[in-house]
């Protein structure tokens, strides 16, 4: 039983391909199956997945179609998708691309490939978010992989930033602003970032005050009104404890190595 909390959703309509993969990737992750693109979308609406391996030719809905369906979508659109094919022509290579696929991989193929396809998709996932959550400079569209997300999170930036003065922004006000239930806002999210709603405001406003005090003559009992904390020892402590120095010491240390 694997104990990663990453879960792969592969969909293939052929048993023996369903229990080949199952059987080799269950010992590293959370797998789930189904037997089209269909079952697939179905699946996606009540269940977080990291990954999709879906192989091409399916009823119902076919490869292509699932792939288009979750790139276009915003609440999926950030999940890695691995496309799996028998057919190994030019044109249906530029299809797998034209409709979002992250990888594109020929039958017959080798397992090994497959597992470090696997591992190197969610390893660069795993980089843009760290990236983001231990830089202080980071934008938050530094964790996006595609134009999708990318809108996504400006987005999010916005509404943040346009209530940041705010101190009852909550996720509520947020999920409001998004068009987005709670659930729907905390697993996108989540998903993007490895952060709560909650955490991911906070760390905003972290992300300001470094920029406000970077950029412009304000001393910290100023910034504090304009990214919404109540004090100076509210932020000073929540700044150490995410970047692990105080503003102080940040901005010092950013002016001594410029």
């Amino acid at each position: 039983m694997s104990h990663n909390n990453k879960t792969i959703l592969i969909a293939d309509d052929h048993e023996d391909m369903l229990f080949m993969l199952s059987d080799t990737l269950k010992k590293d992750y959370e797998i789930v199956c189904v037997r089209n693109g269909a079952e697939g979308l179905a699946l996606l609406e009540e269940h977080p997945v990291t990954l999709v391996i879906s192989d091409v030719m399916m009823p119902e809905m076919n490869g292509f179609e699932f792939c288009e369906k979750i790139k276009s979508n915003y609440e999926f659109s950030h999940i890695p998708v691995i496309l799996l094919t028998a057919k190994n022509t030019l044109q249906s290579k530029i299809e797998g691309l034209d409709v979002g696929a992250d990888v594109y991989v020929e039958k017959p193929f080798s397992m090994e490939f497959l597992v470090a396809q696997i591992k190197s998709l969610l390893m660069n996932r795993d980089r843009l978010k760290s990236y983001f959550i231990k830089s202080p400079t980071a934008q938050i569209t530094s964790m996006a992989s595609n134009d999708i997300d990318k809108s996504f999170l400006e987005t999010l930036e916005h509404h943040i930033h346009e209530n940041m003065s705010n101190t009852d922004l909550d996720v509520p006000l947020l999920a409001r602003r998004m068009n987005m239930s709670r659930t729907s806002l905390y697993r996108k999210i989540n998903s993007l970032s490895d952060l709560s709603p909650a955490e991911i405001i906070n760390l905003t406003r972290l992300k300001k005050a470094i920029e406000i005090l970077s950029t412009k003559n304000m001393r910290l009992n100023e910034v504090i009104d304009t990214v919404g904390y109540n004090s100076v020892t509210q932020l000073g402590r929540n700044f150490q404890k995410h970047f692990g120095m105080t503003p102080s010491e940040y901005i010092k240390k950013t002016y001594r190595s410029s």
